[in-house]
């Protein structure tokens, strides 16, 4: 919200005064406002206008109040806007922010204590205050909710963390107990209509709905360039009627963040760096709550692509990027759910859990293999390779025998996805194939645009080695490790884990591969009877011992 103040004027003489009001006098509404804009200027009392809610700055230039002869008037303005011509004229504008962390809480025992419902008071006022953005209007609704229903607040904010619930519910026109007169969904969602046929023209909703599943903390501009959601802009623009569609580029994405900026709807700060573009959190449930269920799937799938593309181009050393997207992809999930699922979210439910620190990635696994469990099955590859990455992060924080648990548990679902022409494995064997592809352009584009000794190229080269050799191509395995190894020793240095345990891969795989190709060329049918057989065994252990030299 926004405070506007006028300046004091130049006065304006009484004879133009008396002769205008002769002239306008009763001619209508438009007449009538223009004397009382004369009588301001020109009267010896002390007056204060106040313009509330004003949605169309532009709209009033004319019809401003015009500065006071004797100093002795004032105008106040309340407005969303955030526009450049409200600072114009000698106006000063002074942003009106949320509560505070203290203040919430200091209004809420204020407002539960005067209501003589001290009772409802408990250790969670403070979370409470949190999850409503310390938003004034949101704070009077709820405290008059848990007066009128009697619910403390750690109750309330059960209710309120109920994804199925309604915000027009939980903080009902009803429970208006300061007399802002509409429901929170409502007043949030005021500007839209005018940011919907604002220019770029089209483009507002579509972006609040993108906006509305990532994180309320903020995300990065160079998310909102992506292909993937101009794609979508592209698709669900909504034109005027006769328009005629126009090219959507990063150049009107960019528009429309800053045309919403100005109406007040999120803001868009370059100086915030990774969390520049934001939206309120009861901002942004109020509109998921009044996105159709037709387009939320393409909403969803349109945030996985668009964070796909930036979780393949981020530094490694990029710290402040990777936490955004961590966050991010976290909002994501919680308010995405199935749909998550449903629109092949598993890379970056994936790259999340590889980009945290021990102690915060086990747990997530293990929430995240549940998840795979509950809603692809025990046995599906997807499952498997989350199974796997669980195994990965307890062998990191030195938890040998559960990561040994892990892969022992797999044994009899790796073998049944391996045996029979069933559906099932022919669609788990394309499925992998899939990946194979995905994977080998993903690792394409990433030594492309980051480098050959960027971690996420390297990590994206082992990666495909070891589904190489999952698959059976081992000659491929092998060439793409050795290619990765000179990168770690330049990345990471010659004795660093990684490197080592690349090296040591590379170097066992080798023996393996030699050892089959000894079998193959000299098996027990080979000519020479026992004494051949004795022979192959004694030259295939000379070829192992030889291998083991090289460094």
């Amino acid at each position: 919200m926004t405070s506007i103040r006028s300046s004091r004027g130049t006065p304006t003489p009484r004879t133009l005064w008396r002769a205008a009001s002769d002239r306008v006098r009763g001619k209508g509404t438009e007449s009538d406002a223009e004397l009382f804009l004369q009588w301001l200027a020109t009267t010896r009392r002390s007056w204060l206008v106040v313009l509330d809610e004003l949605t169309d700055p532009e709209a009033m230039q004319g019809w401003w109040p015009p500065p006071s002869a004797l100093g002795c008037g004032r105008v106040v303005a309340t407005t969303r806007r955030q526009d450049a011509v409200l600072s114009g004229c000698g106006r000063a504008v002074v942003n009106i922010d949320t509560y505070s962390a203290e203040e919430a809480e200091a209004y809420l025992h204020e407002r539960l204590s005067s209501a003589h419902a001290d009772h409802l008071l408990d250790a969670q006022a403070a979370v409470l205050a949190e999850a409503l953005g310390f938003l004034p209007l949101a704070l009077s609704h709820a405290a008059a909710f848990m007066v009128n229903e009697d619910v403390t607040c750690a109750e309330y904010l059960r209710r309120f963390s109920d994804s199925a619930a309604r915000l027009d519910d939980l903080l009902p026109r009803e429970a208006d107990a300061e007399g802002y007169g509409r429901q929170v969904a409502a007043a949030l969602l005021l500007s839209l209509d005018g940011a919907q046929a604002g220019d770029p023209v089209g483009l507002a909703v579509p972006v609040m709905r993108l906006a509305a599943v990532l994180d309320p903390a903020g995300n990065p501009r160079s998310l909102w360039t992506s292909d993937a959601i101009i794609r979508y802009l592209s698709n669900q623009r909504i034109t005027p009627a006769g328009g005629a569609p126009s090219t959507i580029g990063p150049a009107q994405v960019r528009a429309t963040l800053r045309l919403l900026h100005r109406y007040g709807l999120l803001t868009d700060h370059t100086q915030a760096g990774s969390r520049a573009v934001r939206l309120h959190a009861l901002t942004a449930r109020a509109v998921r709550e009044c996105t159709p269920d037709t387009v939320s799937a393409d909403v969803v799938r349109t945030a996985v692509d668009a964070l796909t593309e930036l979780c393949d181009t981020v530094g490694w050393s990029d710290h402040d990027t990777r936490a955004s997207l961590l966050s991010n992809i976290d909002s994501l999930d919680r308010y995405a759910g199935d749909l998550l699922w449903q629109t092949d979210g598993h890379y970056v439910l994936r790259w999340a859990g590889r980009n945290m620190t021990p102690d915060t990635a086990i747990p997530y696994w293990r929430g995240l293999v549940g998840a795979s469990e509950r809603r692809l099955g025990r046995a599906h590859p997807l499952t498997l390779v989350a199974r796997r990455d669980l195994a990965l992060a307890c062998f990191n924080d030195r938890r040998g025998k559960e990561a040994f648990a892990v892969l022992q548990d797999d044994f009899p679902y790796q073998d049944s996805q391996l045996a029979g022409d069933s559906p099932r494995a022919i669609a788990a064997e394309r499925e992998v194939v899939s990946a194979v592809s995905l994977l080998e352009d993903t690792v394409a584009v990433r030594e492309r645009i980051l480098g050959q000794v960027d971690p996420a190229t390297l990590a994206g080269q082992a990666e495909l080695a070891l589904l190489y050799w999952s698959r059976g191509n081992r000659a491929a395995a092998i060439q793409t490790l050795e290619r990765s190894l000179p990168g770690y020793r330049a990345a990471f240095g010659p004795r660093h884990p990684g490197t080592i345990a690349v090296k040591n891969r590379l170097r066992g795989w080798r023996e393996q591969h030699k050892r089959r190709w000894w079998r193959r060329e000299r098996g027990p049918s080979a000519p020479g009877g026992s004494a051949g057989a004795g022979g192959a065994v004694t030259r295939h252990s000379t070829v192992i011992t030889a291998s083991r030299r090289r460094p």
